[in-house]
């Protein structure tokens, strides 16, 4: 078998015109040179055994042992003896190198031709470098997850593995996950659905994805909750969908007018997406009868509600809120959740639960469009629900949450009162969000925290439309309580800063 380095050898061999009449070891000395300049041979990697070499590329020993012999005396390669030959450390052209690199730098475009609406993403990116520490909103305490658990079933699956979990997959996901799901839903959320309904996705992003594809054709409508999740509106916005506004419910809102906020004229919306269960980012949960009005409006228009359940397990007083999808039979309501928050995010495992009438479709579509795979994956996240773990584990950040968030929520009626706290808050999720008098600049506050390590969110970002309230997201699952309190005096420090100019 031959070399990686035989390999490159050979194919930088192919004659040049360059290379005519010179000498074999001569232009395998040139070609190991500039392999090394251009870093395909890398500093401290090996070179191959010059007998090794020589067979592998079928030529005399003799004329790698000059080729090599005439790299060692001008400084690219070393050699030890018992070990063999290495490429420098440092070559005598290293500055040559850089320079050429740089001078290769300067020849790439500024610019390249992106899509219209793919410069509108890159240009207004939401997806954050730093996904970990306080107070980055929407991350779990990921180093609380059953780990060694987990990892004693993935071990045992991996033994053995069947060719049914290392190939694609077809089906929706794991027969065992899906059915593992299913039955949690119905018990924890009051979904109506069984395993057969079930869709396996890589998280909520795809499930966005996968409905509008499949129910809503360009320039079609759908509502969104203004302020809302910022993954709608990207996916949205590369999918070329209308997109109207349907604003939260607030607290001045009448009981007897749950069609406030709603979109007036224009065409009938084919995909309404919201979270009734514990808005975001706000935090307010939708009446029952906003949702028994939105559920009528879906039917009459021959529409689909998307109901993100992203964080609904982690509520820390009063009764669970059921799930919208489970108010009536066969409703029109296609029911989103994610292991991200309960678990860890970089699972990357979410799922859909579909009206009977879209399982099949949505399911074909999905392994063409995705490919399907993770089996191995899945079926060990199925094993760890069956056995308990997944429950207990949530029973266990269930406390811990609570006990940060009320610390959190302490600082901030302390220091700075209970009017920063925002009104439609519930006592739930993975954040809270910190409300802030008009003018303030939430964009500016939140760099200027970013800059001294404490992460959070702007507010006014989740809007789509001028008039946005100004705060900050919080989130406290992934904080330490030793933490919490310093990184607060941090952002305290910032928000003088920010009133002082």
């Amino acid at each position: 078998m031959k070399s990686i380095c035989a390999d490159l050898v050979l194919q930088r061999l192919a004659p040049r015109a360059d290379a005519a009449g010179a000498a074999l070891n001569r232009q395998l000395y040139d070609c190991l040179r500039e392999a090394i300049l251009d870093g395909s041979l890398p500093p401290s990697s090996p070179l191959p055994a010059s007998r090794d070499l020589a067979r592998e590329t079928a030529m005399s020993r003799n004329t790698v042992l000059h080729a090599y012999a005439q790299l060692q005396a001008e400084g690219y390669v070393h050699s030890r003896v018992g070990s063999g030959t290495f490429v420098a450390a440092t070559t005598p052209e290293s500055q040559l190198s850089a320079g050429r690199a740089r001078a290769a730098d300067a020849d790439v475009p500024g610019t390249v031709r992106l899509a219209r609406r793919a410069q509108a993403l890159v240009a207004d990116a939401s997806a954050a470098p730093r996904q970990w520490g306080a107070f980055m909103p929407g991350v779990p305490d990921v180093t609380q997850f059953p780990h060694r658990g987990f990892g004693r079933i993935v071990s045992r699956l991996w033994r053995a593995p069947t060719p049914e979990l290392l190939t694609y997959s077809h089906g929706g996901g794991h027969p065992a996950l899906r059915e593992a799901i299913a039955e949690h839903l119905r018990v924890a959320r009051a979904v109506r659905c069984n395993a057969d309904q079930v869709l396996v996705t890589e998280g909520v992003h795809q499930a966005i994805d996968l409905s509008l594809r499949m129910l809503a054709d360009p320039r079609d409508t759908v509502w969104v909750e203004e302020p809302g999740y910022w993954g709608f509106h990207k996916v949205l916005q590369m999918d070329g969908t209308r997109v109207r506004a349907l604003k939260v419910q607030t607290g001045s809102d009448s009981p007897d007018s749950p069609e406030a906020g709603w979109p007036r004229g224009g065409t009938p919306p084919r995909l309404i997406f919201v979270t009734p269960s514990h808005q975001y980012p706000l935090g307010s949960v939708m009446s029952l009868a906003r949702r028994r009005a939105l559920l009528d409006h879906a039917r009459a228009c021959g529409g689909w509600i998307f109901e993100d359940d992203y964080d609904s397990e982690f509520r820390f007083a009063g009764r669970p809120i059921p799930s919208m999808q489970g108010l009536e039979p066969d409703s029109p309501v296609i029911y989103v959740g994610t292991f991200s928050k309960t678990l860890f995010p970089g699972l990357r495992v979410g799922y859909m639960v579909l009206p009977r009438a879209l399982a099949a479709p949505f399911r074909t579509a999905h392994a063409d469009l995705y490919r399907e795979g993770h089996a191995i994956t899945q079926a060990a996240l199925a094993e760890l629900i069956g056995q308990g773990h997944y429950a207990a584990h949530i029973r266990r950040m269930r406390v811990l949450y609570a006990r940060r968030r009320a610390l959190l929520a302490g600082l901030i009626a302390t220091h700075l009162g209970p009017a920063y706290l925002h009104p439609q808050a519930s006592n739930a999720g993975l954040h809270l969000v910190l409300q802030l008098p008009a003018g303030c600049d939430d964009v500016a506050i939140s760099r200027a925290a970013e800059a001294q390590g404490v992460l959070t969110r702007p507010l006014s970002r989740y809007y789509r439309r001028s008039g946005a309230q100004r705060g900050l997201l919080l989130g406290y699952a992934c904080v330490q309580e030793a933490d919490i309190e310093p990184a607060f005096r941090v952002l305290l420090e910032c928000l003088r800063r920010a009133r002082a100019t």
